[in-house]
């Protein structure tokens, strides 16, 4: 008895689902583009400073941070 519910159920189920409208396709715009087949070089001379720190101490914030150890890669005593 619970199989022929259970397949009653299921075919019910598929027919509700196949019921349902369907939604509208979305046509999407294609743009064409051209091949190119030459290409130009700009050089930039212009030279732009930048400053960059330099950390001299070992304990300075940054080097710690990078250095990063957790607590689970420390040995363990059995």
């Amino acid at each position: 008895m619970k199989t022929i519910l259970t397949i009653i159920f299921i075919i019910f189920l598929s027919f509700t689902v196949q019921a349902q409208n369907a939604t509208n396709e979305v046509k999407v715009e294609t743009i064409e583009m051209t091949i190119v087949t030459e290409t130009t070089y700009e050089l930039n001379l212009e030279t732009k400073t930048e400053v960059a720190r330099l950390y001299k101490f070992k304990n300075s914030k940054i080097k710690k941070e990078l250095n990063f150890i957790s607590k689970a890669n420390k040995p363990k005593m059995a």
